[in-house]
């Protein structure tokens, strides 16, 4: 059996990158600066008229602290086949100093609403994970009367100074429990080392 295939992104051999994480297939990024930037350009009856939402979306997930955002789309398997919809973000918080183990809790213990509450114990160390459920933004037109679940897992660095902040939403109501087993598996490769191996010359070199 062959080893499953990654795609690496460009920003992960960035020198600034300090956190590697991992999505499995069905998501796909979506550039929240240039969509912010094309929401504010944008003309009241030009071409990227109908991406109202998608722009607006992209605007209020810079403003919350998104420095990357991704589509997730998934087929119902256990339903009529229709698509499922989720956003995944990953948001820093930078804080005081603190055990890992008191942040992840704390973060936890402060969200408003949590419907589940978990610690996790993750292979970069301690974590929580939360579900909460929270309006739609108005003006966004996702049709949720319900409002979104969302479930997010925060994880302090390694330095106890800051917190990544990892976060599922979906309003696929009947999936909840597949969507939170998804973000759990998705803090499990979290990581504060760069995981990548090393390109050899003879490897950068070849075509």
């Amino acid at each position: 059996m062959s080893a499953a295939a990654y795609t690496i992104d460009d920003s992960a051999r960035s020198e600034d990158a300090d956190v590697w994480f991992a999505l499995p297939s069905g998501f796909v990024p979506l550039p929240l600066h240039e969509l912010a930037a094309a929401r504010a350009a944008a003309l009241p009856d030009g071409p990227l008229v109908g991406l109202g939402p998608v722009l607006r979306l992209a605007q209020l997930l810079l403003g919350a602290g998104a420095v990357h955002c991704c589509l997730g789309l998934h087929a119902d398997d256990e339903g009529d086949g229709r698509p499922l919809l989720s956003l995944f973000t990953l948001a820093r918080r930078d804080s005081g100093w603190a055990p890992r183990s008191v942040l992840a809790g704390r973060a936890a213990a402060g969200a408003e609403g949590a419907e589940h509450i978990e610690m996790l114990d993750l292979p970069c160390g301690p974590a929580s994970l939360v579900q909460t459920r929270v309006k739609e933004p108005p003006g966004l037109g996702l049709g949720a009367p319900s409002g979104l679940f969302q479930v997010t897992a925060y994880v302090p660095c390694l330095d106890g100074r800051g917190i990544v902040i990892l976060s599922l939403a979906t309003t696929a109501v009947d999936h909840v429990q597949h969507y939170r087993d998804l973000l759990r598996d998705i803090a499990a490769t979290v990581s504060f080392e760069d995981p990548l191996p090393e390109l050899s010359d003879d490897a950068t070199d070849k075509d």
